[in-house]
């Protein structure tokens, strides 16, 4: 069978922790998507692995597949790849010859774009890892894939198409002096093709490549178990996210059948489970309307929620801004994605507060709506409308995890119970702290307990 994980809000929900739980039963971990823009934190036996692009079933030695839907940089892949050997790991990570390569000139273009916007309103926040760029040049038939990489004769020939147009639209359009500059490599076809080509050999000399969609489906085919993890969420995805504050690719479940070349229908017979968490934290510009930043009393109670849930970006360090939990927001992660279950992080995070509010629904016209508007622009009209909760107390949250959902405060318990009907899906998981270890589990979507 198939289990998909996906973010139902902006990123950063801590889809990790429940790859790597749920993972264990899993035999083979597929990212779908996203490129290493995609921070995830794993802990386990004490240890922390901070990874941006190795699947997080690595951690657990199973079988990871960066599928074609992803956007690969192959030095941040074998640096990752050669951190977790250090620390005494086996990652087996394979790569969809389908799958796209970020090459230097991307990030050179992500990094000038994105300082151009950073005048406007337009500014999403980007990592500058190329992501994007490389997104637009897969959509215009000009990318680089990693099977490309594995012919020298066939990379020589895309790069030889497609650098000069790089080189005359960082020159023409973003005046940018490139033989002058510290980017001159990134725009010089023999420096990327000796550099790729490397990287193409050192593919082929650890087999690392694989036809992503037979692959997967003879493993379906002989019975094993795959677990599908989105990068993101839901509220970024380029088609039902608040664009243009969006990533480059679609992190709902629709998106682990394209970026795999899985059916939809195999997908759609599995397991989707959405992961929460238990407020909202993003980074970039755009709107937020559940975000604490109204007064003074609020910009302190978001420094708090900062600091105790240590949101900082994985990959950037960024603050990442802090609001209530959106709850029409969740609703349409719910409709987006057909949550059959999901998974609610760092209740303990808000432990100890005088107050716990959601955005139960926005006000917009003079109207209240439960969903999301269609555009970002009617987004950012809306007006929370808040519903409080009685606190809960700050706890043993070790002996919560080992006890079990009943030690889970009561107040707690009727806040989680509350999410859980209005996205119309059970929890499957509750999230009291960072480690693997410091999860109540419910239910295992894979059905074992």
């Amino acid at each position: 069978m198939t289990v998909t994980i996906v973010g139902s809000q902006l990123g950063d929900e801590g889809k990790g922790a429940l790859v790597d739980i749920w993972g264990g039963d899993a035999d083979v971990v597929v990212r779908y998507q996203g490129g290493d823009n995609a921070g995830h934190t794993v802990v386990r036996d004490g240890n922390e692995y901070k990874l941006s692009l190795v699947p997080s079933g690595a951690v657990r030695g199973k079988v990871g597949i960066l599928g074609n839907g992803c956007v690969v940089n192959p030095e941040t892949l074998f640096d990752e790849l050669d951190t977790l050997r250090e620390k005494g790991l086996d990652p087996d990570v394979r790569i969809a010859r389908r799958a796209h390569a970020i090459l230097p000139y991307h990030r050179v273009l992500d990094g000038i774009e994105e300082e151009v916007k950073s005048d406007s309103d337009l500014a999403a926040g980007t990592t500058k890892r190329g992501i994007g760029p490389t997104y637009e040049d897969k959509a215009g038939r000009r990318g680089i894939r990693i099977g490309d990489m594995l012919d020298p004769e066939v990379l020589r020939d895309r790069l030889e198409y497609v650098v000069p147009q790089k080189r005359d639209l960082a020159e023409e359009i973003y005046g940018l002096d490139i033989e002058n500059s510290e980017h001159a490599d990134a725009f010089d076809v023999e420096a990327l093709f000796e550099t790729y080509n490397e990287y193409g050999q050192r593919f082929r000399e650890e087999s690392m490549t694989v036809n992503c969609g037979d692959f997967l489906g003879k493993s379906l085919d002989d019975g094993e178990e795959l677990l599908f993890e989105g990068a993101q969420g839901t509220s970024i995805d380029i088609d039902h996210g608040i664009y243009p504050y969006v990533t480059s690719s679609n992190p709902t479940a629709g998106g682990a059948s394209v970026g795999t070349g899985v059916g939809p229908t195999v997908i759609g017979q599995g397991e989707v489970v959405g992961i929460v968490k238990a407020y909202l934290s993003r980074v970039g510009t755009g709107p937020l309307p559940t975000e604490l930043d109204g007064n003074d009393t609020e910009e302190e109670l978001a420094d708090f929620i900062r600091e105790k849930g240590g949101e900082f970006g994985t990959v950037t360090g960024r603050p990442r801004r802090i609001g209530w939990l959106d709850i029409p927001m969740l609703r349409h992660a719910a409709r987006a994605n057909g949550f059959t279950g999901i998974a609610v992080n760092h209740i303990d995070v808000l432990a100890g507060l005088d107050e716990v509010k959601v955005g139960h629904a926005y006000e917009l016209d003079g109207e209240e709506i439960k969903t999301m508007p269609a555009t970002t622009e009617r987004w950012g009209d809306c007006e929370p409308v808040l519903k409080s909760f009685e606190p809960w107390p700050e706890v043993d949250w070790a002996d919560v995890a080992e006890e079990g959902y009943e030690a889970i405060p009561a107040n707690a318990r009727e806040y989680l119970e509350y999410v859980s009907e209005e996205v119309g899906a059970p929890i499957y998981a509750i999230g009291v702290g960072p480690g693997r270890e410091e999860t109540v589990v419910r239910a295992n979507p894979f059905g074992s307990q």
